[in-house]
C-alpha cells in the first residue's frame, strides 16, 4: 500500500513514517519544512518539498497516485492562531482542503486526519470523551475542527473515506523545544542547559501526555480501520505540570527550580481524554507509560545536537 504523509518530516509525522515503513507501505512525503527537518527522512524516502496550500499539491498527488493519506501537516502554534488567525486558517482550512480536492481528483481512497484536544476547549466533564462538546479557546483550536465537517463531506459526496485521530499532548523525541513546542521538549531543553523553565500559573493544572510512538501506531492502525470515525488518542490519565517537572529534574539529574508566571488567559486547568473508542474500534492502547515515555524522551535529548 501506498501513503503519502503531510509533514512528514516534523515532530509526529516522522515517527509515523517509521511505523509505516516497518508496516510494509510504501512512504512518500510532503512537507514544507517549516517545521520539519530534512534530517528527519530517512535514506531512500522520496520529500516532495512544498506547501499544502500550493497548487503544486495537484501535481505531486497525480504523480504518486497514493492509495491513503496521513494528514499531519499544520499551523500548530496557538499563539501564531490568535496574532494572525487568517494565516492560521488559510494553512489548517484551506490547506486541507486543498488536499482533500487531490484526493478526490486522484481516486485516494481514506484519509487519516490529525485533529487536537484543542477543539474541546474548557472541559465541561473529565475524562472527555467524543461526543463532548466542540468549544475553542483559541483560532487553532476552530481551524482544526472545520475539516472535520469537510472530511464527513467529502465521504458523503465522493466515498473518500476518513477517520479523525483527536491527539491529547504528545511528546517524545524530535520535538520542537522553540516556540511553542510541547512543554515536555521545553523543560528537557532547558533543565539541560542549565537553564530555570518558566510554568504559568501554579503548576497544578493537569494535562493527559501520550507518547509519540504511540500515537504513530494509532496512526498505522487508523490506515485500515476505523473508517468514518473520530477518535480520541491519549492515555486517559493526567499529570500535573508541576509533577511533570519535577520527574524530568530527577530524569535530567538537575537541581534547578522553575520560575513561576501569571497563567495565561484561556489556559485550560485540567485535561483528560477518554480513549475507549481507539481500543474498541482501532485495537489500540497507549504502551508507554510517562516514566518510559519520558526516559526515552530525556535519552534522545542527551545524544541530539541540540542539547
Amino acid at each position: 500500500m501506498k501513503v503519502l504523509i503531510t509533514g512528514g518530516a516534523g515532530f509526529i509525522g516522522s515517527h509515523v513514517v517509521e511505523s509505516c515503513l516497518a508496516e510494509g507501505f510504501k512512504v512518500v512525503l510532503l512537507d514544507n519544512l517549516s517545521r520539519g527537518k530534512r534530517g528527519n527522512v530517512p535514506d531512500g524516502i522520496r520529500l516532495h518539498e512544498i506547501d499544502i496550500t500550493g497548487a503544486e499539491v495537484a501535481s505531486v498527488f497525480e504523480a504518486e497516485r497514493p492509495e491513503v493519506v496521513v494528514h499531519l501537516a499544520a499551523q500548530v502554534d496557538v499563539a501564531v492562531s490568535v496574532a494572525n488567525p487568517i494565516f492560521d486558517a488559510g494553512v489548517n482550512i484551506m490547506g486541507t482542503l486543498n488536499v482533500l480536492e487531490a484526493c478526490r481528483a486522484t481516486g485516494v481512497k481514506k484519509i487519516v486526519y490529525a485533529c487536537s484536544a484543542a477543539i474541546y476547549g474548557d472541559p465541561a466533564y473529565i475524562p472527555v470523551d467524543e461526543a463532548h462538546p466542540v468549544a475553542p479557546q483559541a483560532g487553532y483550536g476552530a481551524s482544526k475542527y472545520v475539516p472535520e465537517l469537510y472530511l464527513k463531506l467529502y465521504r458523503d459526496l465522493y466515498g473518500l473515506d476518513f477517520t479523525v485521530l483527536r491527539y491529547a499532548n504528545v511528546y517524545g523525541p524530535r520535538q520542537d523545544a522553540t516556540g511553542e513546542g510541547g512543554v515536555v521538549a521545553i523543560f528537557v531543553d532547558r533543565l539541560s542547559r542549565g537553564e530555570s523553565p518558566l510554568i504559568y500559573g501554579d503548576g497544578e493544572q493537569t494535562r493527559d501526555f501520550v507518547y509519540v510512538k504511540d500515537v504513530a501506531r494509532a496512526n498505522v492502525l487508523a490506515v485500515e480501520r476505523g473508517n468514518g470515525e473520530v477518535l480520541n488518542i491519549s492515555t486517559g490519565t493526567s499529570v500535573s505540570i508541576n509533577e511533570l517537572f519535577a520527574r524530568l529534574k530527577e530524569l535530567v539529574g538537575s537541581r534547578i527550580e522553575p520560575r513561576y508566571a501569571p497563567a495565561r488567559p484561556g489556559d485550560i486547568r485540567h485535561s483528560s481524554l477518554d480513549n475507549r473508542r481507539a481500543h474498541e474500534l482501532l485495537s489500540w492502547e497507549a504502551e508507554y507509560s510517562l516514566a518510559d515515555g519520558l526516559a526515552e524522551t530525556v535519552a534522545w535529548a542527551r545524544k541530539s545536537t541540540t542539547v
